[in-house]
């Protein structure tokens, strides 16, 4: 497998820049999380908008399962990880489709994510 290291970073060696942009859902009792809507249907149509943009890298969605503790639950419902070759690719891609995205979120959730963007330094 290639590793794609930032460039501009000290780990530098090979490959593009590329930039994580994370939805972290938190799992909370009282919330509502319909993962089959979720992955059945605002996955597979958000993937299909933002993958139409040229520095769209990739997608992962994974299922909180538990807490490092056994016993403990996962600090997360659900997390999403979309991977673009900038965050203004990212940006470009989202902004015509921000609102039809956002207005969907109701339809599978009544929690808030935290999003965050991240540089992607060594991917395996």
């Amino acid at each position: 497998m290639t590793a794609w290291l930032h460039p501009t970073s000290r780990y530098a060696g090979t490959e593009l820049p590329m930039t994580r942009i994370s939805f972290l859902y938190p799992n909370r009792k009282d919330a509502r999380f319909d993962m089959d809507y979720y992955v059945e249907r605002h996955m597979p149509w958000s993937i299909a908008l933002l993958s139409a943009h040229p520095g769209f890298k990739g997608v992962s969605v994974e299922r909180g399962v538990s807490g490092v503790a056994p016993g403990v639950g996962p600090p997360y419902a659900a997390v999403c990880h979309f991977l673009f070759e900038s965050l203004d690719d990212f940006m470009a891609a989202v902004t015509p489709n921000l609102a039809a995205l956002q207005a969907d979120m109701k339809n599978y959730t009544d929690l808030e994510p935290t999003i965050q963007a991240s540089e992607v330094l060594i991917c395996r």
